[in-house]
């Protein structure tokens, strides 16, 4: 091989080896904005650390942090605010429409505080707020505003009732500051509507703006990681499990509850707020409700069934305050859907449209109305278990029927008590 050859291979190699790097190079003028909205939770910090350890092999000139939140949980915050913090970037704070609560930290965490017309900072009382929480946040909060320069006093105020700055904030009172007043005592650096007006004023020569996105799986997953949200899927579980026990077969009601855990599991633990420790913890809890239902009586099995459930939801949250009261909320909920049904469930026609008792008649055609008063007073077999709907066995006859609100085991012998339209209600015969 003579030296031409050798000559333009190496050059050859040298193009490939610094193409790569001329290509990085025309990225390092780009300003990045990553978002920061709704509840502040486990999501929202899964998102910001994904996205900066992206950006920073960019090489960016700097980070905007638009902020736009009533605030969240304290932990993910403080989080959220050490990963601002140890950028070595130029890092700005743009509170677009509000940073209250926890979104004061993330707001003060960054070296520039700009904000939009209309916008307001403030209310950071934490909750509960215990003495000891409320210590911890003030001086994390302190911390942070020393660290960046700012006014600590004024910030802790935004926390803490019991400070009073003359002028400013009387006693028994939370700070919260609209866009001038925030300029005027030097918190927000200047305001501005858009990130080319505050790159401007800031002298920042940039490429690009390119503004983060979340996906829609962290987006509904924040949405339903909503501690108001959660509730309310608790809620609707058990209602759909107390619907399913008082009516015969799988119907709408278990499909519901199935529905409506799988979301609360789900979504915790794709945000990471829990482990599947406490999904097969709550299993558990379903399995040993469900060998308590079949075997007579209520013993070690429904009892450690309902302590499983509970310390799976428990687990399963990202705040236990807010599982505990939202597993009592449900469970009082649960008790007078219970009470609905036992008193009024057999006449509701809401019942009417759970339990199907329809029928296709060949000489008459559709009839809604079945006549079962036939069977009242005969005796018969419990087909399935009563827990209080099954099936039973009348004169050969397969009916759906009710308790007056016991259990009648499987193979016990009923009596047809009485008839309500469509419905069978039967009683345990018992020995004499």
């Amino acid at each position: 091989m003579d030296n031409k050859k050798i000559f333009i291979i190496l050059i050859s190699l040298g193009i490939l080896l610094f193409n790569p790097i001329a290509s990085l190079a025309q990225n390092n003028g780009d300003v990045f904005v990553v978002p920061i909205n709704g509840n502040i939770d486990n999501a929202t910090y899964q998102f910001v650390q994904r996205e900066l350890k992206d950006i920073e092999k960019l090489n960016p000139k700097a980070i905007i942090f638009e902020i736009d939140t009533y605030g969240g949980y304290i932990d993910e915050a403080e989080k959220i605010k050490n990963l601002i913090v140890g950028l070595e970037v130029p890092t700005i704070s743009f509170v677009n429409t509000k940073a209250e609560s926890a979104g004061v930290l993330l707001t003060i965490s960054g070296n520039n505080i700009v904000m939009a017309e209309g916008s307001t900072i403030g209310s950071a009382e934490p909750i509960p707020n215990t003495e000891k929480n409320l210590s911890y946040w003030v001086e994390e909060l302190r911390s942070t505003a020393i660290t960046k320069g700012r006014d600590p006093e004024l910030i802790a105020s935004m926390a803490d009732k019991s400070i009073e700055i003359d002028g400013i904030i009387e006693k028994d009172r939370l700070l919260n500051l609209n866009y001038k007043k925030a300029e005027e005592l030097e918190l927000a650096d200047f305001i501005s509507n858009d990130y080319e007006g505050i790159l401007e004023k800031l002298n920042i020569e940039y490429d690009e703006i390119k503004v983060s996105e979340m996906d829609f799986t962290i987006r509904m997953s924040k949405f339903l990681t909503n501690p108001y949200v959660l509730s309310m899927l608790l809620i609707i579980g058990f209602i759909g499990i107390v619907v399913e026990v008082f009516t015969a077969g799988f119907g709408a009601g278990g499909s519901v509850a199935i529905m409506s855990f799988a979301l609360y599991f789900g979504s915790n633990l794709i945000v990471g707020n829990t482990g599947w420790a406490s999904l097969i913890i709550f299993v558990a809890g379903i399995i040993l409700l469900f060998i308590e239902a079949v075997v007579p009586g209520f013993g070690i099995p429904g009892i450690g069934g309902i302590i499983a459930i509970v310390i799976g939801l428990i687990l399963a949250s990202p705040n236990i305050e807010i599982a505990i009261i939202s597993i009592i909320v449900a469970f009082i909920v649960s008790v007078v859907v219970i009470y609905l049904f036992l008193k009024h469930g057999q006449k509701s026609p809401i019942f009417d449209k759970i339990v199907l008792n329809t029928k296709q008649e060949g000489d008459s055609g559709y009839s809604s109305i079945i006549d079962n008063r036939k069977y009242l007073y005969d005796e018969g077999i419990a087909l399935t278990t009563l827990r209080p709907s099954g099936t039973i066995v009348v004169n050969g006859d397969r009916l759906d029927a009710v308790t007056e609100g016991q259990f009648i085991m499987k193979g016990e012998r009923i009596k047809v008590v009485k008839i309500e339209g469509s419905k069978v209600v039967v009683r345990k015969i018992e020995l004499k």
